[in-house]
């Protein structure tokens, strides 16, 4: 049995199970845990916060994609901000190692707070005041399977506590990827949030967002940029929006539902400088996120975030920055400290 078949059956068998629970856990219901869609990688942030193509021996690449994940992170441990929209404010911890010659594990613990809310009763009485919160701890473990290619699966514990609503669930992300660093060349596929509930928030079954996604990345001979490209909602073509127009009193929102509107809600575009080992620079277009803010006052950079990061052989800190409304900018924090280099 060649070292790699094993790995593929405990894929397919967990596969089934997390494909098996979405039909049995989440019949009929609305969709929930949508915070799985939040990356805590400053580096995806800045490259639009959908990217399962960008190879770095960072572990915070490995926040949307568990095959990106390998022994040359071992011993790393990072910690991440973000401050969101609002008063939201995320943060977590991962940590990776190695495991035998072709393995690799890594665990990470994320924290999503929204604030302190007014909390009311249905005639309108205050009740007091509550703090919505979710909680993702997430065990992954990837393995080189041949040649170029390295899968890794994902499964996450989630609790959400929004007043007195409470639910637990388990999610799995399955992911592949492709390297050829001859050429750079990056191609990725993950089925991402796969699972349902344990215990409900009420009455009724919610669904996890399950999704499929491909990406590509690539850089072209001397040119020191990586350009990536990464289809995300693959399980639905329909992504219609409400176009609010500009804001006069003869304009009506209209509903955008075109081919070429639906196209480019699910792709997002990034592009990364990478002249440099020590630095790097990004610029990521996410369309959707633009549309989704579609109302007259929107801002010039609704869509658009930007990123950038230095590395060293100790330590590596990333920024990311983005504004998808006038009245919402979002900044993200990633500070990756090498254990191993640090002792030694």
């Amino acid at each position: 049995m060649m070292k790699y078949d094993k790995f593929i059956g405990w894929l397919l068998f967990l596969a089934l199970l997390s494909i098996d629970s979405k039909y049995m856990l989440a019949q009929d219901g609305s969709t929930a845990f949508s915070f799985l869609n939040t990356t805590s990688s400053a580096r995806i942030y800045g490259l639009g916060g959908i990217n399962i193509t960008n190879v770095d021996d960072n572990l915070f690449s490995t926040d949307q994609n568990p095959g990106l994940l390998g022994s040359e992170m071992s011993g790393q441990i990072g910690i991440n901000y973000m401050r969101y929209l609002g008063d939201s404010n995320f943060a977590g911890i991962r940590y990776a190692h190695s495991s035998g010659q072709y393995g690799a594990w890594g665990a990470s613990l994320q924290y999503f707070g929204y604030g302190s809310i007014t909390a009311a009763d249905e005639t309108g009485v205050i009740t007091g005041r509550f703090a919505p919160k979710d909680v993702a701890f997430s065990g992954v473990y990837s393995y080189d399977i041949y040649g170029n290619w390295r899968g890794g699966i994902a499964v996450k514990f989630l609790y959400s506590s929004y007043e007195q609503y409470n639910s637990i669930a388990v999610s799995t992300d399955l992911g592949v990827n492709y390297y050829n660093p001859d050429n750079d060349f990056s191609f990725s596929f993950v089925a991402a949030n796969m699972g349902g509930q344990i215990t409900k928030f009420n009455d009724q079954r919610d669904k996890l967002p399950i999704d499929l996604r491909l990406g590509v990345a690539k850089s072209f001979g001397e040119f020191p940029v990586r350009f990536s490209v990464n289809a995300w909602n693959l399980t639905k073509w329909h992504l219609p929006y409400i176009e609010a127009g500009d804001g006069t009193t003869t304009s009506d929102p209209q509903i955008k539902d075109s081919f070429s509107s639906n196209l480019f809600r699910h792709l997002v575009f990034g592009a990364e400088l990478i002249s440099s080992s020590k630095f790097y620079l990004t610029l990521g277009y996410n369309y959707k996120i633009r549309t989704d803010m579609s109302t007259y006052s929107r801002s010039f950079l609704s869509g658009f975030s930007l990123g950038g990061g230095l590395n060293t052989s100790r330590f590596r800190i990333s920024l990311a920055f983005a504004q998808p409304h006038t009245g919402a900018t979002t900044f993200m924090l990633n500070l990756t400290l090498n254990m191993d280099n640090i002792i030694n």
